[in-house]
């Protein structure tokens, strides 16, 4: 096994797997203090969009990421009054959608993209 391969196959066993009803209908991955659940195994895009939110919580020093996550939902949704919408709104939310295509994005992104 290539040194390449062995760094994914470890990153891939940072997922815990759940069960769906801890993560409600809609979700099916959650990131939180840089530990990864999921109610399946992810496929590569699924795993970078969250360790994206991995690296947004790291430099925040993690409780300020999920303040300022929680402030901007409830912002969007007063605004628009739509819990989806609301989610698609947040910043961070934005960052990780735009570039979880990019498995090389965590390597070239800059600290604070989001802003």
């Amino acid at each position: 096994m290539s040194k390449k391969q062995d760094t994914q196959q470890s990153e891939k066993r940072k997922v815990y797997l759940i069960k769906r009803h801890l993560m409600g209908k809609s979700y099916m991955a959650i990131c939180l203090f840089g530990f990864i659940f999921s109610v399946r195994p992810l496929n590569p895009v699924e795993y970078n969009h969250e360790r994206i939110h991995a690296a947004q919580q790291k430099e925040l020093l993690y409780l300020p990421f999920f303040f300022w996550y929680g402030v901007e939902w409830l912002f969007f949704y007063l605004k628009y009054w739509d819990a989806e919408k609301a989610y698609h709104h947040i910043r961070f939310e934005k960052e990780a959608y735009n570039h979880q295509s990019d498995l090389q994005y965590l390597q070239k992104r800059k600290h604070y993209h989001y802003v």
